[in-house]
């Protein structure tokens, strides 16, 4: 088994359970990862390259490795021996297709390529029933699938899905095309265009169709990594019926048509399918859960058929011929989208020079400090993940396409710089969404802003980081106030941001990095008005508060931070330093809310729960977590650092950078919620 990638998994139980077949060996560059499937499935050798299992003289070959190493690797396994079990897509173009073809001839051995989807149970049920004129004459057929990828975790080893433009066609593109061959015979002709939708930021085109020429009539194929929920169908068209074949759900459904009139055709047509549906779906679940179903059977299929054909000196169920006529129709469009991805990346900026770089443009924040730059006609150049109209029909900014957790994305956009405003950063999805954009995000801005010796960089943190369970009431905060010492009960958020800057700080302090970070409060303004103000948690489209509400919230207009921010890059006195942001003036958590549910009129749903309450609920979610060994989004700590933390002392801003709210809250309130909030005088606070 040469690579030990998740696909490596379902070869292996595929064949040892065969009677006939041992396993040897498996290989894999990252020898640890080798090492693990090896012994997770008593397999005796574990190797980190090919070349090291030519002495054991192995029968069979499984490439299982991207599919740019495809071709190499299949002619080092022919040159010693093996038959050769390749993963799709064959290769990625028909000339190194050829290559493998030729060798395998020239050795005498077997070489058949995995083109799991048409070997699907399902699909082969499907097939027997279209032989025998389930629905008649075939007419057409479409394939309809939806995906996802696992996310960039950041750092310079790109996965495949994400570094090649062309990686979502090939992954499943291929599948669809040997479906349609399945169903309407040989391609004669595909048409195929890809699309951006920009809702990935990481794949560059998530949306693929195609129309297809085939033998027995056209097909279309729809791929996407957007649509939901997850589908994974071919819908065939006959002259006596719909075929509607379900990969997910392992069903076959056909909709015939009945002698009688059309209402009384569909009312019945729908309801019997809808029976049918049911009680396959039912079957499914229990074939599944019975282990008599297994996971990804096409594959496990394909396996045992191929060393069936062996056994037995026949010819194996998919032909490398037919493996490299797919990819002969895959490869141009491919290389095509490969290039224009590069094209995008690449593109030089507008002559003009800009000396300032914004990350996260298309935030709250991001969005504010930009306008502001604009107005000022400073020349700006922005680090965006997808494409943004708003930005794109400005001829001001430069553009630079890419990924914060890329670092030669974030060095392209750093060339020729003398200013960063670092404002961008992850506000949810899961640990790798976090550690890319706030730990690899800021690791890359900070090395990049060294390597171009970059005059200054403001970074923007949050009062997150510091210690809110642990915060003594009436004791005011400053920058020297203790951080979160329990990080990882906090959330990935806190975690992240707390990690961000203990490194700016570093290479401050080891680098003589030029850097300025701000905490600021919770921002408001217009755009903002339906935030859930801090100390709440949101759950079911509710606002939970944790207590009556009284708590004091440490707010500050979106204007004044931005204020901050520039005035942070005039001042060449305050490197190594770090601000807090926040209006003195004081607003409790209920008349937040209030002015929310009258802007909104009452949209926003809240309830109340004591304190005590919430602990007890949290105590019984812990519990629960630790049966089930998952992390759930709800802790005893989390509960008490619920906290909002005031008041705050925010004299260093005041005194160091002559920074005071312009704005101020009084009147940000007004502007955000359309009519006026008072705040109470910060000396009555009895928090």
């Amino acid at each position: 088994m040469v690579g030990a990638g998740y696909v490596s998994r379902y070869h292996i139980r595929a064949v040892q359970s065969l009677g006939f077949v041992s396993i040897a060996a498996v290989v894999d560059p990252d020898l640890d990862r080798a090492r693990k499937v090896a012994e997770q499935f008593g397999i005796p050798t574990a190797v980190a390259d090919i070349r090291q299992v030519a002495l054991l003289e192995p029968d069979v070959v499984h490439i299982l490795t991207p599919p740019a190493s495809h071709c190499e690797l299949t002619l080092t396994a022919l040159d010693f021996g093996a038959h050769v079990f390749v993963e799709k897509p064959m290769a990625e173009s028909e000339a190194d297709c050829r290559r493998m073809i030729a060798k395998a001839r020239e050795k005498g051995l077997v070489l058949s390529v995995n083109h799991s989807a048409r070997m699907d149970p399902i699909v082969l049920k499907a097939l027997d029933l279209i032989r025998k004129g389930a629905i008649g004459d075939i007419l057409g057929a479409d394939f309809f699938c939806s995906s996802d990828y696992a996310p960039y975790a950041g750092g310079p080893n790109i996965p495949p899905s994400y570094s090649k433009a062309s990686y979502p066609f090939q992954d499943l593109g291929v599948h669809g095309l040997s479906l349609l061959e399945a169903f309407l015979g040989t391609i004669s002709k595909a048409d195929v265009r890809y699309y951006t939708s920009g809702r990935n930021p990481n794949l560059m085109f998530d949306e693929w169709r195609a129309i297809v020429d085939c033998e027995k009539g056209a097909g279309q194929m729809y791929l996407s990594w957007n649509a939901r929920p997850m589908q994974n169908e071919i819908v065939v068209h006959g002259t006596k019926g719909l075929m509607v074949v379900d990969r997910y759900l392992q069903t076959v459904i056909i909709r015939r048509a009945y002698p009688a009139p059309k209402p009384v055709q569909r009312t019945f047509g729908a309801a019997w399918n809808s029976m049918v549906t049911l009680y396959r779906v039912g079957t499914t679940v229990l074939g599944f859960a019975t282990k008599r179903l297994l996971p990804s059977p096409g594959i496990h299929v394909s396996v045992v058929k191929f060393y069936e054909s062996l056994s037995k000196g026949i010819l194996p169920p998919v032909s490398a011929e037919e493996g490299a006529r797919i990819v002969s129709l895959t490869e141009e469009v491919s290389a095509k989208a490969d290039a224009e991805k590069i094209r995008r990346l690449t593109e030089k900026p507008p002559k003009q020079t800009a000396r300032i770089l914004v990350t996260g443009a298309t935030g709250f924040l991001g969005g504010a400090l930009v306008q502001r730059l604009r107005e000022d006609g400073q020349p700006l150049r922005l680090l965006m993940r997808r494409r943004y109209a708003a930005f794109e029909d400005h001829c001001g900014p430069h553009l630079i396409y890419g990924n914060l957790g890329d670092p030669a994305a974030v060095d392209r956009a750093l060339d020729g710089i003398e200013t960063v405003y670092h404002v961008g950063a992850a506000m949810g999805g899961g640990r790798a969404d976090y550690e890319c954009a706030n730990i690899w995000g800021t690791r890359n801005v900070i090395e990049s802003c060294l390597r171009h010796g970059v005059r200054r960089l403001i970074y923007v943190s949050s009062l997150t980081v510091l210690d809110h369970a642990g915060h003594k009431r009436g004791v005011p905060i400053h920058e020297a106030s203790p951080s979160e010492p329990r990080p990882e009960l906090r959330g990935f958020y806190t975690q992240t941001k707390l990690k961000a800057e203990q490194m700016i700080l570093q290479a401050v302090k080891e680098h003589g990095l030029p850097a300025v970070i701000f905490r600021p409060g919770q921002i408001f303004g217009p755009g903002a008005a339906t935030m859930a103000p801090a100390g709440t948690i949101t759950l079911g489209g509710r606002w939970v508060v944790a207590g009556s509400g009284d708590r004091p919230l440490p707010l500050v207009y979106i204007d004044d931070v931005v204020d901050a921010l520039l005035l942070a890059a005039q001042n060449e006195h305050i490197g190594g330093s770090v601000f807090h942001l926040v209006d003195d003036e004081l607003v409790t958590q209920k008349m937040y809310i209030k002015a929310a549910q009258r802007k909104h009129e009452g949209s926003n749903r809240v309830l109340y729960c004591p304190t005590p309450l919430a602990l007890l609920l949290a105590a019984g979610v812990a519990v629960t977590a630790r049966v089930l060994k998952r992390d759930l989004p709800l802790s005893v700590y989390r509960v008490r650092s619920l906290r909002p933390l005031w008041p705050c002392d925010c004299s260093a801003a005041r005194a160091r950078l002559k920074w005071k709210p312009r704005v101020g809250v009084r009147e940000g309130l007004k502007l955000t919620f359309g009519e006026p909030v008072v705040p109470r005088p910060a000396l009555t606070d009895r928090s």
